[in-house]
């Protein structure tokens, strides 16, 4: 149980705080846009993981036993290079300078879903970490599932919400250095993770 709420816990953070396409659309629309308009593009994932998630959940359990661990393997190493590459962007990473505002928060779910749905990421984490690590726990229990997608998805949307609040109130002069420093803790637990992910496959 432990072991996939650290799991959904470390995977949610690094996916919320990331550099890539959706955080760059977040924090311009919070700019843009306010408060209101930030959460809405934090809040498109819930709405375009679904298909992702039942496609991938379906491949993954049609697969045979030994094709499940190979592809597990994968995905713990999938999860060690994400974990290498958000520690060595923590040097160096910096958010998006400010712009100018010219819109409502009305169009920006929709800006959200478009950018999450066209964005290859979380395809492959649903694809090779996320649905195996979803069927394995339902596997083991449906407790361990939900273990694993609840601190997921509550630190994807509530890391970007809190973001989205920290830039529409400080209007760009959000500091780096928190920023540089949680995503290269995030990426600490992501190898740990991806480490632990390659070997339960094997167990």
């Amino acid at each position: 149980m432990w072991a996939y709420l650290s799991l959904g816990f470390s995977m949610g953070l690094n996916a919320g705080i990331s550099p890539g396409p959706l955080l760059a659309l977040l924090i311009t629309a919070s700019l843009r846009s306010g408060l209101a308009g930030g959460l809405r593009v934090a809040l498109a994932p819930l709405v375009t993981d679904l298909p992702i998630i039942a496609l991938s959940v379906l491949l993954v359990g049609s697969l045979p036993p030994e094709a499940t661990r190979w592809l597990g393997t994968l995905g713990g190493l999938v999860v060690v290079w994400m974990g290498v590459g958000a520690i060595r962007a923590g040097g160096k990473a910096a958010l998006p300078a400010k712009g100018e505002p010219h819109s409502g928060p009305q169009r920006e779910l929709w800006r959200g879903i478009i950018v999450n749905f066209l964005n290859p990421h979380p395809y492959l984490f649903w694809a090779t970490v996320g649905g195996p690590a979803l069927v394995r726990g339902w596997r083991e229990s449906p407790l361990h599932a939900l273990a694993f997608m609840a601190p997921f998805y509550v630190l994807l949307v509530g890391s970007k919400a809190t973001i989205a609040w920290l830039v529409s109130r400080r209007a760009g002069g959000l500091s780096q250095l928190w920023y540089r420093r949680t995503l290269q803790c995030s990426g600490v637990l992501l190898v740990a993770m991806g480490l632990w992910l390659a070997v339960q496959s094997w167990v």
